[in-house]
Formats: C-alpha cells, structure tokens, sequence
C-alpha cells in the first residue's frame, strides 16, 4: 500500500484552505509568501506539471509576476524546470518537506494494519481522509478486490459535508472550530442526495456524534455509500476518519455490520497514535 502521496503533503504544508476557514487571515500575511504557497498548491496528481502562462492564468496573476515566482522556487530546489519544454515540476526539495511531517507518518505507520484487517473483514476498498478547510483529502487507501468496487486516487479531494470522512470528522472537532467552519458554508450538491441544507448538516453532525460514525449515502455518487468514523490523536481531537466504501447494493445489507467494524478499528487506531479513550 502506498502511503501518504507527496501532493497530499505537501497541501498539509501549504495549509491548503484551512487558514480561511479556520483561522481567519492573519494580518502579518505577506502576498508575495501567499502566492508562492498558491503555485506550490497549483501541483497535484492531475497537474504535476505547469507552464508559465498557463499557471499565470489559472492563478489570475501576471505572467511576470508568476515567472519570478517559479524562477525564485527553482532557484531554492522546490520547483525544477524541464529544460526541453521548460515546464515547471516539483523539485527534490519537496521531498525533505514531505520528510518533515511527523504526524503524517505516525497516522500512516497506525493505520496500516487495521486498514488491511478491514479490508480482510469486508472486501470493500477502504480510506483514511483528513480534513483540510472544508474539504477531505484522502491520504490512504486500500483498494478492494471486487470486480464492482469504488475507485478513488490518493491525494484526491472531495467536499467534506459530502462525504463519511468529513462529516466523521466534524462531527468530533471542538464545538467552537466546527460552528466557525460551517458558518456561511455554501454546501454544493453532486447528487440527489446531497445535504444542501446547513440546518440539516448540523443535524447530521450531532446523530454521527451521538452514534459514533458516519454516512454517505450516494450523496457524492450514486450508486456509492461508505461509512466512516474518527481517528484520533494523543489530544482527542480528530485528525483523521477511517471509511470503508462500496457499492450500496453490497454496503446497505451490511450496514451494521461494517459500521461497528470501522468503529472498532478506527478506536484502535486513535490508541495507537496515543489517544487515551474516553467518552465522545
């Protein structure tokens, strides 16, 4: 199993929209630092290369000011420029960043024998997201054996209100940090099924609290469900939510079944990454 990507990492370097929501903008934010951060977060699994104009116009900058952006990263080895095509890429540099992320290897050093054990238990592909502003990134994932199975990239991002991982992990954040995440939260809808409604979000968010884990029911897409519950640190905060997910037709008659089992692994989880129990 693959572990934490590089571009997931790099995005929890960067703080990738959790300032805005969580923290509110500082008022000693240098634009020039910010907009280095913004070409950093502009390389993803989808877009691992970049070329100035193009970058330029994705970002809304300047092509001059986004040229000495990406002249001055190269020069510090974050970014490497193909000396054929002369697009940008990551640089090596990135890697002793990614190497700096103690907690990150902690949650994927614990999770790598109950994500196998759930796997085992369920044949169902499972994740571990975290929660990044108000989306999820998914950091880890076991993929199932099953012809008929979820396809999911590491590294990809979904919204959180729409998915098992984020609402597990709202559900348990300090009520003060999920009141200032969820205010004037404008919730997108991909299905049917999707809670649009924030009086209905946090509805859900205190039956997930009180049972201990929680849905997507074809709320992302249809025909998919998963159910997921919190993974926690040695402060009992939620850092992280472990899901297992599949096609409804196989995840409805198991519901139960596998919500305890997601439970169970997840609290094994948290133990192993120091969290000392206790009530919800």
């Amino acid at each position: 199993m693959s572990g934490v990507t590089l571009v997931a990492q790099l995005s929890r370097i960067a703080g990738h929209g959790s300032s805005a929501y969580a923290r509110g903008m500082s008022k000693n934010r240098l634009s020039s630092v910010a907009n280095a951060a913004r070409v950093l977060k502009s390389f993803s699994a989808k877009n691992p290369t970049w070329g100035v104009s193009e970058l330029a116009s994705h970002l809304s900058l300047s092509t001059s000011s986004v040229h000495r952006l990406l002249s001055t990263l190269s020069d510090e080895g974050v970014l490497e420029q193909d000396a054929e095509t002369g697009r940008y890429r990551l640089g090596l540099s990135v890697f002793d960043m990614a190497a700096a992320m103690p907690k990150q290897r902690t949650l994927h050093e614990a999770v790598l024998v109950s994500m196998t054990e759930l796997r085992s238990r369920t044949g169902e592909t499972v994740q571990v997201g975290v929660l990044d502003g108000r989306e999820v990134v998914y950091v880890e994932r076991l993929d199932s054996p099953n012809t008929l199975r979820v396809f999911t990239q590491l590294g990809r991002r979904a919204g959180a209100h729409r998915t098992s991982s984020g609402k597990a992990i709202m559900a348990f954040l300090p009520r003060v940090q999920r009141d200032r995440l969820l205010k004037g939260w404008a919730l997108d809808r991909l299905t049917e099924f999707t809670i649009t409604d924030p009086t209905a979000l946090r509805e859900e968010l205190l039956v997930t609290r009180r049972r201990g884990y929680a849905e997507n029911r074809q709320e992302s897409e249809l025909g998919v469900v998963s159910v997921a519950a919190p993974i926690r640190d040695s402060s009992g905060h939620a850092v992280a939510a472990l899901s297992l997910a599949g096609p409804s037709e196989r995840m409805d008659v198991n519901r139960a079944t596998y919500a305890d089992a997601v439970m169970v692994l997840a609290r094994t989880v948290s133990l192993q990454m120091g969290w000392q129990g206790g009530s919800r």
